[in-house]
């Protein structure tokens, strides 16, 4: 899988890119193409990946993984940022696939893999059960014998390339991002924020915060970009979506939208339609930053693309005003 820096590889692959440093973003298969990405990191003839999205993403990348003279018991670690459900719904799918391999998860989330059961039916009281089988198919429990529970400092030495996991939270309180100290890089999962391509102009990236339910905590978020840039990343590999380099500026731009979802949400308290006021705040703020970045997509097609997640970090900062935090 050795392809240019950022380059998509062609034909059946083309929704598989190769970055260097032995990591390729390998595309969900998540509702939309581009939205979600699970990470390939190849070390020698051994492998690893981050995060893993939901049942449906496991042919795409079962095929990257023989497209890279890779089987499946090459496979020696699934990493889980954390468990919310785009991000860890096929691990169990993907371990029954995967004969020699350990899911590492947060301690706050190694109990919900071996039994899922509270996972599943809290996903089904919000979404219904043929929009949750829509949306994430089967969730298969893991063996509680092939989890690895990472705490904050947790390190493993993935053939000769050290990973450290910090533990992030903000997003939620079971997030934990990795650094990769040789290549001074992070995954960060969700706690660095979201960035589609479709955002890019010259080369230069869009970011924004993902303040979704049920954990959201802002004085942890702005903590966790802090932590993360403390140790002077060059970049970060974000599940939505993808490599993003330009980290010093757009953690400063995190820490500003953060601030400002927190005075939309404590703004519109008492609102009486207040999830409705809520999603149309935040949709004006996303596309006028996303304008003045320069993008030139009709606005139309902008709000399309940030329409699920302005509406998820709308309950989440819900949640949040009804939590002690948020008074």
């Amino acid at each position: 899988m050795i392809a240019p820096a950022s380059a998509p590889l062609s034909g059946a692959m083309s929704r598989v890119t190769a970055y260097g440093h032995g990591i390729s973003a390998i595309d969900a298969d998540y509702l939309r193409p581009g939205l979600a990405a699970i990470h390939l990191i190849v070390e020698g003839n051994r492998a690893a990946l981050v995060d893993a999205g939901t049942s449906s993403s496991v042919p795409a990348v079962l095929q990257a993984l023989e497209a890279g003279n890779l089987a499946p018991a090459d496979v020696d670690y699934l990493f889980l940022t954390h468990i919310h459900l785009d991000h860890a719904g096929g691990a169990g799918e993907f371990m029954s696939r995967l004969p020699n391999a350990k899911l590492v998860v947060h301690p706050r989330g190694a109990r919900h893999m071996a039994d899922p059961a509270r996972l599943i039916a809290s996903a089904k009281a919000v979404y219904g059960e043929a929009e949750f089988n829509r949306l994430y198919g089967t969730i298969r429990p893991v063996d509680a014998a092939r989890i690895i529970e990472a705490p904050d400092g947790f390190t493993l030495d993935f053939h000769g390339r050290p990973l450290l996991f910090l533990d992030t939270p903000g997003h939620a309180r079971h997030h934990y991002c990795i650094f990769d100290r040789e290549n001074r890089l992070f995954f960060t999962g969700d706690t660095f924020g979201l960035s589609y391509r479709e955002f890019d102009v010259n080369g230069m990236e869009f970011v924004f915060p993902t303040t979704t339910p049920v954990q959201f905590d802002p004085v942890a978020a702005h903590a966790s970009v802090e932590r993360i840039m403390s140790y002077d990343p060059v970049y970060a590999f974000l599940t939505h979506y993808g490599r993003i380099g330009h980290l010093s500026a757009h953690a400063a731009e995190l820490h500003g939208l953060i601030d400002a979802h927190v005075a939309i949400a404590r703004k519109l308290r008492g609102a009486s339609d207040r999830h409705a006021a809520l999603v149309k705040e935040i949709q004006e703020l996303l596309l006028q930053r996303i304008l003045a970045h320069g993008c030139q997509l009709p606005h139309e097609e902008i709000c399309e693309l940030l329409s699920l997640d302005v509406g998820l970090n709308a309950q989440g900062l819900e949640h949040w005003l009804d939590q002690a935090d948020g008074r």
